[in-house]
């Protein structure tokens, strides 16, 4: 056999390995797709673990309930359906009967609370202490010219200072106020909670500027002051909705759409601002659908505003702090303050002619004109979607308390109502 012969037959005895061979291993070309078809940053995939990690230890015990939440089982229980609803165990806190008993202690302790306090008894049915109010009554006293609140014979004081409160004689509205909030006490702990007395904590801040005042100090109003001016710049008065891009869209039952109800309203109390208040001021909207962020006023105008709450009074720059954060809107709070205060809110004094005109012309504008103006969105929205229940609700009344308390306090009477007050005691 020639050589050509044999390595002719070596190639044709060699042919079908290389064959499997080519079939088992990829190719170079197959091997760079692979590679690159993978993302850069990418990792491969991790196996998921069948088995948790399982902790060492006994399981903890589940979380108890308070004393005054602890129920006892009925004696009776009605009998449950089996099938599709569930079986609740008795006693818990998912048991009917178990709310209705929790709820009945409750009541048995608020009455206990209300109750004159007598020796040996301090304590509520089911062995649940509640210390009862040491106080019978709460009056609104006159001493040294001023009105204090009293429970039985104690002056009502300031948790910091210790320091009787003591109410001018021209705000016989807020003595009163603050009385009825702490007749409807029912418990010494009640007294604790500040969200319980909100007035006495608005008043007893009214006391601190003023005692920093008589000190020749300005910390307190410096500070109320830098907060109230970024409120300014972000005033929901001055953020307005985008105009609608079809004329049937997004209007009320009067037709208006939720833009050009906000421009009513910006007009009506920007213009009793730059007119009583802030006269020759420029207030402009810093928001609207052609803007990405709040732009600022004109220069002069946060100089001008700033002057004009530096110089209010401490009652009037409380409630103005108070409407304020309440309405997140400087602009309403300032025409509220003005609207109400007993000292003229530091605005420009009007003639008797132009203050006649003023009140045959229209009524005060006061606690729900402020609420309706500041709660404009959101009225829109809740007439045409609805209110969410113990939500929008519950805010609504909140803001009108808040705003209330804002009038109670920078609201009083003249010299003349005074002496005749006293003229008839």
């Amino acid at each position: 056999m020639t050589p050509a012969a044999a390595a002719a037959m070596r190639m044709r005895l060699a042919a079908p390995l290389l064959r499997q061979r080519a079939a088992i291993l990829p190719s170079r070309t197959s091997v760079l797709a692979y590679r690159t078809a993978r993302a850069i940053h990418s990792s491969p995939p991790e196996q998921a673990k069948v088995v948790p990690v399982y902790g060492t230890g006994p399981p903890p015990e589940p979380p108890k309930p308070a004393a005054e939440f602890a129920s006892s089982t009925p004696s009776d229980p009605p009998t449950r359906n089996s099938g599709a609803i569930p079986e609740i165990k008795e006693g818990t806190a998912a048991d009917p009967w178990s709310r209705i008993s929790r709820r009945k202690r409750q009541a048995a302790m608020l009455r206990a609370a209300t109750l004159p306090p007598t020796a040996g008894s301090s304590s509520a049915p089911g062995g649940i202490g509640l210390k009862r109010r040491f106080w019978k009554s709460v009056n609104v006293v006159t001493k040294n010219d001023m009105n204090e609140i009293h429970l039985d014979s104690r002056p009502l004081r300031r948790p910091d200072t210790k320091s009787i409160i003591s109410l001018p004689l021209t705000k016989p509205s807020l003595a009163s106020a603050l009385a009825i909030e702490w007749d409807q006490l029912v418990s010494a702990q009640q007294a604790t909670k500040q969200h319980l007395i909100p007035l006495t904590s608005l008043v007893c801040r009214a006391l601190d500027i003023a005692d920093e005042d008589a000190l020749g100090k300005t910390d307190i109003r410096n500070a109320i002051t830098k907060v109230l001016l970024r409120y300014l710049d972000t005033d929901s008065l001055l953020c307005w909705a985008p105009a609608p891009t079809h004329p049937e869209d997004g209007r009320n039952d009067a037709g208006y759409t939720l833009r050009e109800v906000q421009e009513e309203a910006y007009s009506s109390v920007v213009s009793f601002l730059t007119t009583r208040v802030w006269p020759g001021v420029t207030i402009v909207p810093v928001l609207d659908e052609s803007s990405i962020m709040p732009r600022q006023q004109e220069p002069g105008t946060r100089e001008v505003v700033q002057g004009w709450m530096l110089g209010l009074s401490a009652w009037e720059l409380a409630a103005l702090e108070r409407a304020t954060l309440a309405g997140k809107s400087l602009l309403v709070a300032a025409r509220l303050v003005v609207e109400w205060s007993g000292d003229g809110g530091n605005a420009v004094v009007q003639t008797p002619e132009e203050e006649e005109m003023t009140t045959q012309n229209k009524k005060r504008w006061g606690v729900e004109e402020a609420a309706r103006t500041v709660s404009l969105e959101v009225d829109w929205q809740t007439t045409q979607w609805g209110e969410v229940e113990d939500t929008h609700d519950v805010e609504k009344v909140d803001l009108r308390r808040q705003l209330g308390s804002a009038v109670l306090l920078c609201a009083g009477q003249g010299a003349t109502d005074v002496s005749a007050n006293k003229a008839k005691l």
